[in-house]
């Protein structure tokens, strides 16, 4: 470990735009990759590459192969290798992260997200390698899904630790607004899950064999919907207890941003369904679903305050190399 730290501490120290820089990556690409994923399966490519880790037994790369075409192969093949992109995007989270730990030790809790990052990809590759196996039973898409939403999360967080200190967090809510932001995240988990089962029934399963959820869409499109309605309501209630409070201006700007995403993303799903839920909207809606996990995660962080980004050493400004960026 000591040697590992001496490695790190040769790199410069990253500046602020560098950190911004990486954090924003690892936000786009942990939500990126479940776009990719919602291509993969409505393009009906999820067995494009039938093994894993290798695409086609014996071969890492596509090929010619009787059961699966070569434009299905390459579709899945790409989102494997988009991966590696969000491993590297995660690999820079952490050293920027560790080098600027190793002059500030204080700075655990950055650290520590930053670590979420790679931990979390390597999670999504194993569940991926198991949802290939499994031949896409809709359980394992579903989790497989599921398991990249508390990384757009922590990816928010992490964009956020970087830019405040590591205080314990002071709300700029009562009690009452952080029982209605917990209820806020419980609800938006709660939509995710009931999402998947919709998918689950519906008619995009990765691969056209692939069996699907036995269950009436209707009703679990409206159980989805439901909890989409409790979610609107709990950031209702928070706007109320906002408006009563008197939150600042940046936290009333993410409360808007967060209720006009997260409208447009129910707009979008009801758009979807009535359409028959075309391939380009069922992408969209993935995308959405993003968006509403980042909009929420920043209106939780814009609701407290964890004090100023701590300085540098002056002795370490002076003695290493100069910051990066």
């Amino acid at each position: 470990m000591q040697r590992l730290n001496s490695l790190v501490a040769r790199l410069p120290y990253p500046s602020a735009a560098v950190q911004r820089a990486v954090a924003i990556a690892a936000i786009v690409t942990q939500g990126g990759i479940g776009v990719t994923g919602s291509v993969v399966r409505v393009t009906g490519s999820g067995l494009g590459c039938p093994t894993w880790p290798q695409c086609v037994s014996g071969s890492m790369f596509p090929a010619e192969h009787p059961e699966y075409a070569t434009l299905n192969q390459w579709i899945e093949f790409g989102n494997r290798m988009l991966t590696g992109v969000v491993i590297l995007v995660a690999a820079l989270c952490v050293l920027a992260a560790w080098r600027i730990w190793l002059e500030q030790p204080g700075r655990r809790r950055l650290l520590a997200l930053a670590w979420t990052m790679p931990l979390g990809v390597v999670t999504q590759a194993v569940v991926g390698g198991i949802t290939v196996m499994a031949g896409l039973l809709w359980w394992t898409v579903a989790i497989h899904f599921l398991a990249s939403t508390p990384l757009v999360w922590l990816a928010v967080l992490l964009h956020r630790a970087f830019r405040e200190g590591d205080e314990p967090p002071r709300w700029r809510v009562p009690v009452a607004g952080r029982r209605l932001l917990v209820a806020l995240a419980v609800s938006l988990g709660c939509v995710l899950v009931a999402g998947t089962t919709v998918t689950g029934a519906g008619p995009h399963g990765g691969d056209p064999d692939t069996p699907r959820l036995q269950a009436p869409i209707e009703t679990l499109a409206r159980i989805h919907g439901g909890f989409l309605v409790l979610y609107l309501l709990a950031l209702a209630l928070f706007g109320l207890l906002l408006w009563r409070a008197g939150g600042n201006a940046r936290l009333w700007k993410t409360y808007g941003v967060t209720w006009l995403v997260a409208l447009a993303q129910g707009g979008l799903g009801t758009l979807q369904y009535e359409l028959g839920v075309p391939e380009a909207l069922v992408s969209l809606h993935v995308l959405g679903s993003a968006l509403v996990i980042v909009a929420t995660a920043t209106l939780w962080c814009a609701a407290r305050d964890r004090g100023p980004v701590p300085a540098r050493p002056a002795a370490s400004a002076e003695t290493q190399p100069a910051a990066i960026g």
